[in-house]
């Protein structure tokens, strides 16, 4: 149910110094020039999947099957010189087929663990919502505290450690809603959406010899992604913008249209998404903008409606339209527009 490749499973031991912005951007393109190569015509979902992988963060796409999402997330683990492995969710797929288990050694006389999938830096999870709950926990301590426990024992994973997770609408038959703890953990939730009519027709001219994945080479060495990371960490973010990403959580939590807002985990996540997607523009300061256009993708999943029902694709769409509601109307903070 698993498939490894690439190496690099060592922890992160020593901060590497951060690049200059010119050799970040220069990577960074090269990221995203290489996905274009398999997943033409969405430059911004790929923006998006860059983003949330340089700001240590996890990504759930969620959209129909066919789309091109496990392609996506292949393509994004592609480019990078790391380890990768693939896990296909099923209703039969036990945690422990996640996380690993301990084996009686006769030899040593001891119990002996042998590491599951989950211990790659970047780990496709295809189709999660078809595991039962009871599975899909699995997952929650790696995601949240980048390590696994089983039998008492602790053991760290990857560094850096990403989750990339496919998901059907929950209206669509054998899927299972993912829980709110689950959803909270993913930095990002987006939507592939149909292919405009040129691009499907130059995916046809591409795929008629061979998949362009197969072509799909490295770009990115792990040691130089390491470095893209300590680059996002250092980006500036002045009092005035925490205290708007603040305001904007806050504010989901008092709406009347929602049950529940956003957590904390949530705000911190907005801010380190923003630092990204600041580097990604050139800059080393984060402005509202970046806040702004990152919202919808990092708050809107993890919300509840106030009235029952609004959940899967359709419910969504209304709850990305509450979060763009609400960034529209929280005044943006003095001293927010620029660099200090």
């Amino acid at each position: 149910m698993s498939e490894y490749s690439g190496s690099g499973t060592g922890t992160h031991a020593e901060t590497n110094p951060a690049l200059s912005p010119g050799e970040f951007l220069l990577d960074a393109r090269a990221v995203v020039a290489a996905i274009e190569t398999v997943i033409d015509g969405k430059r911004s979902v790929i923006e998006t999947a860059v983003t949330v992988l340089l700001s240590e963060g996890h990504l759930l796409m969620e959209d129909v099957p066919g789309v091109g999402k496990t392609m996506l997330a292949r393509a994004l683990a592609r480019s990078v010189d790391c380890s990768v492995s693939r896990i296909q969710f099923t209703p039969d797929l036990l945690p422990a087929d996640i996380t690993g288990v301990s084996i009686y050694n006769q030899s040593d006389r001891e119990f002996e663990f042998k590491p599951g999938p989950v211990f790659a830096n970047i780990v496709i999870g295809d189709e999660i919502n078809r595991a039962s709950p009871k599975t899909q926990s699995a997952l929650l301590e790696s995601m949240e505290e980048r390590q696994v426990t089983v039998d008492g024992a602790s053991y760290a994973l990857p560094d850096p450690f990403t989750v990339i997770a496919t998901q059907n609408p929950i209206e669509m038959e054998g899927t299972y809603a993912l829980p709110e703890a689950q959803r909270d953990r993913f930095t990002a939730r987006i939507s592939m959406g149909y292919p405009d009519q040129a691009a499907e027709a130059a995916m046809l001219r591409q795929r008629e010899t061979g998949s362009p994945l197969d072509r799909l080479a490295p770009v990115v060495t792990l040691e130089r992604l390491r470095k893209m990371i300590d680059t996002v960490r250092a980006v500036f973010v002045s009092p005035a913008v925490e205290q708007y990403a603040v305001a904007i959580a806050a504010a989901t939590r008092v709406d009347r249209e929602l049950r529940l807002g956003a957590s904390p985990r949530a705000t911190l996540q907005l801010v380190r998404a923003s630092k990204a997607r600041a580097a990604l523009d050139g800059r080393d300061f984060v402005l509202p903008d970046d806040v702004d256009a990152l919202a919808v993708p990092v708050l809107a999943h993890r919300l509840i409606p106030a009235r029952s029902g609004a959940s899967g694709a359709l419910g969504g769409e209304a709850l990305a339209e509450i979060t763009s509601r609400i960034v529209a109307s929280t005044p943006v903070p003095l001293g927010a527009s620029g660099a200090v």
